[in-house]
């Protein structure tokens, strides 16, 4: 492979570069997915309340998540919110605000959409055979609710895993922003632009190809 661009990939330390980016990669959706599970059931509450300005919030909530691009809110969080309010708040930190912002609604919406897709009698059925709220939940809704969302908050992880690339554009080193850096470093060799954004194709796929094939199984087994 003598005169080939992934040969830069074995100089230095380049290679160990871009694990350490896809770290940060990895970092930053692992805060988010878990941050975005609590706060997405919170949020589900809202959408299911009887309060109309509780719902009213909500939807505002999933419609400014639905139409405003990610990238836009990240330009809001760390630029606008620098020079408005004077905050210093690092990319890291801005990404990890603006993506929990965004599961929040999305891993809430799938959470209220899995509970009211439970047909009513299945509850008033456990109601008349004397089960309390709290044993309707553990025994009826939770396990239900599971089985329906957990396929769908599988893809919502691989979509969160894959958007935190966006985050190269607010200074944070992540695998993509490694890949341009050593690009840079090696701008005459041709192909080496190919080369690295081939392995960074592999490193992505490598971390959420075994995510989708657990959707799809359990998708299978809870047909």
């Amino acid at each position: 492979m003598q005169g080939l661009g992934i040969n830069i990939l074995f100089k230095g330390i380049n290679f160990q570069r871009l694990l350490g980016g896809l770290w940060v990669t990895l970092r930053l959706a692992l805060i988010t997915i878990g941050l975005s599970c609590v706060f997405g059931f919170l949020f589900s509450l809202l959408t299911l309340s009887k309060n109309r300005w509780a719902k009213a919030v909500s939807r505002l909530w999933l419609e400014i998540v639905r139409f405003m691009p990610q990238l836009v809110l990240l330009y809001i969080v760390y630029f606008g919110f620098a020079r408005l309010f004077g905050w210093d708040v690092d990319g890291e930190t801005s990404a990890v605000i603006v993506f929990t912002f965004w599961g929040t609604a999305e891993m809430g919406d799938l959470i209220r959409g899995s509970l009211t897709s439970i047909p009513r009698h299945q509850t008033e059925s456990a109601a008349a055979l004397g089960l309390t709220q709290g044993q309707i939940y553990l025994h009826v809704l939770i396990p239900q609710t599971l089985r329906r969302l957990t396929p769908q908050a599988i893809n919502l992880c691989t979509r969160i895993i894959k958007t935190t690339a966006l985050v190269k554009m607010i200074n944070v080193t992540e695998v993509l922003k490694v890949g341009q850096q050593i690009i840079g470093q090696f701008y005459r060799q041709p192909d080496a632009a190919f080369w690295v954004y081939f392995v960074i194709f592999l490193l992505y796929f490598l971390v959420c190809w075994p995510i989708s094939a657990l959707s799809r199984m359990l998708e299978k087994r809870w047909a």
